[in-house]
C-alpha cells in the first residue's frame, strides 16, 4: 500500500510539473547558462524541498480549503514571482554561460523556489482534496510522508527532463545566451501580466 502510495506520490506531482511554469523554467535557463551540472544541483535542493511543501499542504489541505480564501493571494503572489524572475533574468540576458564549479548558487536558488512555489498550493489543494476524499491518501504522518517523498521524485524526474532536452537542444543547435535569456524573461513577465489582469478581472469587472 505504501508503495502505491509513493508511485501516486511521484505521478500526481510530475503532471504537476509538465506544463511551463516558474519552476521549470528556471531549470531551462540554469542548464543553457551555467551547466547541466549546476541544474541537477538546482533540481536536488528544489525536490528535497517539495518533499516538505508537499507534507505541509497535504497535511493542511481541508483546514487550507475551509479557512482561507487563498484565490487572490495566490494570484498576487504569483504577480511578485514572476516580476522578480524576469527582472533577475532580464539582468542576466548579456552574460556569457558560466564554467563556475561552484554549486552554492543553484543549492539557495532550489531551496529559494522549494519555498516561495505558491502555484502549487491550488493544485495541492485540489488534487489533495480528491485523494483523500476517495480514501486513496490518508492523513496519517506515515502516508503522507510516503506521498510527499514521491512528489519530491515526481518532481525531480520532471525537471531533470526539461534539464536533459535544454542539453540536447543546445548541443544540437548553438543558441545566443542572450536571446535564450530574453525570451524566458519575456514569458515570465507574460506570466506576471496574466495574473495582473485576472485579479482586475476578478476585483472590478466580474
Amino acid at each position: 500500500m505504501l508503495f502505491l502510495t509513493l508511485l501516486l506520490g511521484i505521478f500526481c506531482n510530475a503532471i504537476g510539473y509538465i506544463p511551463p511554469g516558474n519552476i521549470n523554467l528556471t531549470a531551462v535557463q540554469i542548464t543553457l547558462n551555467k551547466g547541466i551540472k549546476q541544474a541537477y544541483y538546482f533540481i536536488v535542493a528544489f525536490s528535497s524541498m517539495e518533499i516538505l511543501f508537499t507534507f505541509g499542504v497535504m497535511r493542511f489541505v481541508q483546514w487550507l480549503s475551509n479557512t482561507i480564501n487563498l484565490e487572490q493571494i495566490i494570484d498576487v503572489a504569483m504577480i511578485v514571482v514572476f516580476l522578480v524572475l524576469g527582472v533577475i533574468t532580464r539582468r542576466s540576458r548579456k552574460e556569457m554561460p558560466s564554467t563556475d564549479p561552484s554549486n552554492k548558487d543553484s543549492i539557495r536558488y532550489g531551496l529559494l523556489l522549494g519555498v516561495l512555489n505558491p502555484m502549487q498550493i491550488p493544485y495541492w489543494l485540489f488534487v489533495g482534496t480528491y485523494l483523500m476524499s476517495h480514501d486513496w491518501v490518508s492523513d496519517g504522518f506515515l502516508s503522507l510522508s510516503v506521498f510527499s517523498i514521491g512528489s519530491g521524485i515526481g518532481a525531480g524526474l520532471v525537471l531533470y527532463a526539461f534539464a536533459r532536452f535544454a542539453r540536447y537542444i543546445q548541443e544540437k543547435f548553438t543558441f545566443s545566451s542572450y536571446i535564450v535569456n530574453k525570451s524566458i524573461a519575456i514569458l515570465f513577465f507574460a506570466l506576471s501580466a496574466y495574473h495582473i489582469v485576472k485579479v482586475i478581472y476578478v476585483q472590478f469587472i466580474k
